[in-house]
């Protein structure tokens, strides 16, 4: 049960989240006087909708985005007065029939409304205002969490150790093979909450610097710990032994070995705690997006019916499925649950405002990219007294538009596929 409300919960807030994105479009396109005649949360039939004033409100059935519609989004050909230019090529075709598209929504009264008649900079903050609504969605709920809650941190405290050596390349990691020898830090006689103090002579009070100087040792090594009110110096005698990488788990390498795993507390973090971690946040959504075109075959071999990794790309329906799998988590703390389901909620408009801002149509990045284009051709104009270019011309980039969508449309559904048949789990 607590799955399911946990998924329908998710799946309202990613709803939310794709109304409050439209939301930006709409409210800075009629504010520089720009007609908007829909607003739809979702595509395909209308299942409800309600017409205030000039603009159509409602949602459709298919709930996996959203849209408005604003008249005027092509500038007229330059030569419409002297006849249409008859083509049959493809791309022609799709360049003209979007046009008059476009042309038909635009009643004489409101001639002078329509998108691309606006400065190049207005144009481009109607665009930018719908991945800026979920970026600040995202940066509100990461700060309110990062300042009120905590960030999870590792401590110089040992939490648990591990009894025996057990190479990252066996298969089963969590039991002693027979055989297997101790652990340098149970030989030493470590015990769980010993914070360590010193590592071979030198303080240190940060887990990141620690780990790396315990990876790049090897021999018998001195380490002072603080056991309650004791101190105490420990001789562990540390082994080479292959792990995974740090800037790459999937990667191993011949490392000193401790054998033993940090504690973790929950700290709350300042303002500028708060910029570096988002900022490290919206480094590693980018680096994701950009590796989505890797992911194509994991995503095949997963839907083929192999291990799908916990990494891979999700959609609706997965990220949905998580936050059902997240809610229904015995063993952690309600506001835990809520904490988490919220972290991917931020994490999710997160990804929406960074896709979002990518420079190719259909996408909005692509109309930003044209209109900073227009504004480049217009300066390079005045500056050299030429005639101004006029607006530039997107419908001429449709054919790509559609492509990019085709593409979109492919990855969407493999992606929905392998939701259904190999989930990502937590578990």
């Amino acid at each position: 049960m607590l799955v399911i409300v946990g998924i329908v919960l998710f799946f309202v807030g990613l709803l939310l989240s794709i109304a409050w994105h439209e939301l930006g479009h709409l409210l800075t396109a009629k504010m520089f006087g720009v007609k908007v005649t829909q607003y739809m949360v979702g595509f395909g039939r209308t299942v409800w909708s309600r017409k205030t004033a000039e603009t159509e409100y409602g949602v459709k059935l298919i709930p996996f985005g959203g849209f408005i519609r604003m008249i005027g989004m092509f500038p007229p050909k330059r030569d419409e007065e002297y006849g249409r230019t008859a083509s049959s090529a493809p791309w022609r075709v799709m360049i003209e029939d979007a046009r008059e598209a476009a042309a038909e929504e635009v009643t004489p009264e409101d001639a002078h409304r329509q998108f691309y008649q606006r400065k190049p900079w207005k144009r481009i903050i109607v665009m930018a205002a719908g991945p800026i609504m979920n970026l600040i969605l995202a940066v509100l709920i990461f700060a309110g969490i990062l300042m009120g809650y905590g960030k999870a941190e590792l401590t110089t405290s040992v939490s648990s150790i591990s009894e025996c050596v057990v190479s990252a390349d066996a298969q089963d990691k969590g039991t002693c093979p027979p055989g297997a020898p101790p652990s340098p830090a149970a030989a030493a006689g470590f015990r769980p909450g010993d914070k360590i103090v010193e590592f071979d002579g030198k303080p240190y009070g940060s887990w990141t610097e620690l780990q790396k100087a315990i990876r790049g040792s090897a021999g018998s090594v001195p380490i002072v710990v603080e056991r309650g009110d004791q101190r105490l110096t420990l001789h562990a005698d540390l082994i080479q032994d292959r792990q995974p990488a740090l800037d790459d788990p999937k990667r191993t390498e011949v490392v000193g070995f401790l054998g033993l795993s940090p504690d973790q507390v929950m700290v709350r973090q300042d303002v500028g705690g708060v910029v570096r971690t988002i900022g490290g946040f919206v480094s590693l959504t980018a680096q994701k997006i950009v590796e989505l075109p890797q992911r194509v075959p994991d995503l095949i071999s997963a839907i083929g019916g192999q291990e799908r990794s916990a990494d891979s790309p999700v959609g609706i329906v997965g990220a949905s499925r998580i936050g059902g799998e997240v809610l229904s988590m015995d063993q952690v703390s309600v506001g835990a649950r809520l904490i988490t389901m919220l972290n991917l909620l931020a994490a999710v408009n997160l990804s929406l405002f960074v896709m979002n801002m990518l420079p190719i149509l259909p996408l909005d990045g692509g109309h930003i990219a044209g209109a900073l284009w227009e504004s480049v051709r217009r300066g390079f104009a005045k500056l050299v007294r030429r005639p101004d270019p006029g607006p530039f011309d997107t419908a001429r980039l449709m054919p790509l538009a559609y492509g990019v969508t085709l593409i979109f449309i492919a990855y969407s559904l493999l992606v929905l596929v392998a939701d259904v048949v190999n989930p990502v789990t937590l578990m």
